[in-house]
């Protein structure tokens, strides 16, 4: 096996040397560095990673914990860890908890967490990581639940309220604000929502944000325009159809997801509606089927990507020892399709 110091005989400088070229550190000459470089690239010299992190006491390696890798957040938050962690040299080890693939969209899932969550950061300590970064499947509540352990956790797509907890996460609130807004301002008074589960933190602020947008534009709250639903298609079908059954039906729906929204979509078809002429339906996520839906759903797209690179800055500070400001809610974009138009005539 080549070792460093065969590099500096070759090279004809110091070991010292060769190991500033390899690390990017001291001051050396742009011509030492390509004639070291040229040896190293000769001899195939590759660095021993063990010793080095037993020396600086660092892997450079970050765990991240997935809750289900095959809910639809995961892959492009997992995106946007990987993309700075191949910038700046991470690696990474992961493990998928598979929550959802258990136990479903359940309670029991939740309960599983604080018994399954534990266990998977303690292994990635076990492989001694530098730090952790946690995504959840909904915006559930760490505080608690973790083991105390010595290096830095960042959470995405849930949150904890422990203090000086690291958390990325998107508006709730003004994202549901802003699609309501997007209707108003499409001509429409009556409109509906299909919630998400009642106990749920997300469903709770963007009905906050729902009714908010209401009162900006002094509109009438109507009750009997939120139906609660459980995330899932079937259940956007089946309130949306009761929506559309009522009395006085609304002439816009807004699924809490892109799920429940394109449920409704379906219900509206039923009933001999069209999209958008009888009935406008917006949606929250912006998953890859939104715009495969005939008509395609307008919805709010979440910054997902963004949330995964954030995640790891944050993270990255931390296992270096820097200050950390807390960062603000991100935001969601709006992504107009053709779901969306004025309320019909009569």
């Amino acid at each position: 096996m080549v070792r460093i110091k065969d590099v500096a005989e070759k090279a004809n400088v110091s070991t010292a040397t060769v190991s500033h070229v390899i690390n990017n550190t001291g001051k050396i000459s742009k011509e030492t560095q390509k004639k070291v470089q040229k040896v190293i690239k000769e001899l195939n010299y590759q660095p021993n990673r063990i010793a080095k992190s037993l020396k600086l006491k660092k892997t450079n390696t970050i765990g991240v914990i997935v809750e289900d890798i095959t809910v639809f957040n995961a892959p492009e938050i997992i995106d946007g860890i990987n993309k700075y962690a191949d910038e700046h040299g991470w690696s990474i080890i992961m493990t998928n908890m598979r929550l959802n693939q258990l136990y479903g969209n359940k309670s029991e899932r939740d309960e599983m967490c604080v018994i399954h969550a534990p266990k998977a950061a303690q292994e990635l300590v076990n492989k001694q990581v530098d730090g952790i970064l946690y995504i959840g499947v909904h915006a559930r509540d760490m505080s608690g639940i973790m083991p105390k352990i010595k290096i830095p956790i960042v959470y995405t797509y849930c949150y904890t309220s422990e203090e000086n907890g690291c958390y990325v996460n998107y508006n709730d609130e003004q994202t549901a604000y802003n699609a309501t807004k997007y209707l108003i301002e499409s001509g429409h008074k009556k409109i509906a929502i299909i919630s998400g589960l009642i106990n749920s933190y997300p469903s709770r602020k963007r009905f906050d944000g729902y009714y908010k947008a209401l009162s900006d534009y002094n509109l009438v709250f109507n009750p009997e325009y939120v139906k609660t639903g459980d995330w899932e298609y079937e259940s956007g079908y089946t309130q949306g159809k009761l929506l559309l059954q009522s009395k006085e039906p609304p002439t816009a729906i807004l699924g809490m997801n892109d799920l429940m929204a394109a449920g409704a979509m379906k219900g509206c078809r039923e009933l001999g509606l069209a999209i958008p002429d009888d009935l406008s339906v917006m949606g929250i996520d912006d998953r890859e089927m939104s715009f495969f839906l005939n008509p395609s759903l307008t919805t709010m797209k979440i910054p997902l990507t963004q949330m995964g690179r954030l995640s790891m800055v944050i993270l990255d500070k931390l296992v270096k020892g820097e200050k950390v400001e807390k960062p603000d809610l991100l935001g969601c974009k709006l992504v107009v399709r053709e779901s969306v138009g004025p309320p019909p005539s009569n």
